[in-house]
């Protein structure tokens, strides 16, 4: 009883730490992109590398952890950088003349190999953690398992639903103040 007592309070903590992080990270991205909805575009993708980090974990046959659910909270600060790439490149186009279109158009390509690059060096850089089979890694592994297939799935999907987010943010702007 104490031990299922003791778990349910780490993750109610967790679960209220989490909630923090991801205001936090909205902060720090409304700040610089001078705007309320943009950071939303660039954390759509924290769902999906928590997807990625979930099939990490079924391809390697390992059972989630308390460890491994801080990887994909820390996850969360890692892959918007990408996403935060697509939206600087976009916006910076936009201020240059290029059109929307355009610019959402010519994102992914033009930013595919620092995204990809950044990501991949990542993953590789985890992978010797992820193999070690000492017993003093395996406290570790479940964290590295989430960071390194959380980024390789959000790396991916981050090159299409960021350009895609940002033409329907731009249309709900354009929605809302049609109505007004």
């Amino acid at each position: 009883e104490g031990e299922v007592k003791e778990q349910r309070d780490s993750f109610g903590s967790l679960l209220a730490g989490t909630g923090f992080v991801l205001f936090c990270i909205y902060g720090l991205l409304a700040v610089p992109l001078r705007s309320y909805s943009k950071p939303l575009v660039v954390m759509l993708v924290i769902p999906f590398s928590i997807v990625g980090a979930l099939l990490g974990h079924f391809a390697l046959g390992m059972n989630l952890s308390l460890i491994s659910i801080m990887g994909m909270r820390a996850l969360a600060g890692v892959v918007v950088n990408d996403s935060l790439i697509l939206v600087e490149w976009i916006n910076r186009k936009i201020n240059d003349g290029i059109s929307l279109q355009q610019a959402v158009s010519n994102a992914g390509v033009a930013r595919f190999r620092p995204i990809l690059l950044t990501s991949l060096t990542t993953f590789f850089g985890l992978t010797p953690l992820i193999l070690e089979k000492s017993t003093q890694a395996q406290f570790l592994i479940p964290m590295a398992v989430s960071l390194g297939f959380g980024i390789l799935y959000a790396t991916l999907i981050s090159l299409l639903l960021i350009p895609a987010g940002y033409l329907i943010l731009k249309d709900l702007h354009r929605l809302l103040h049609l109505h007004k």
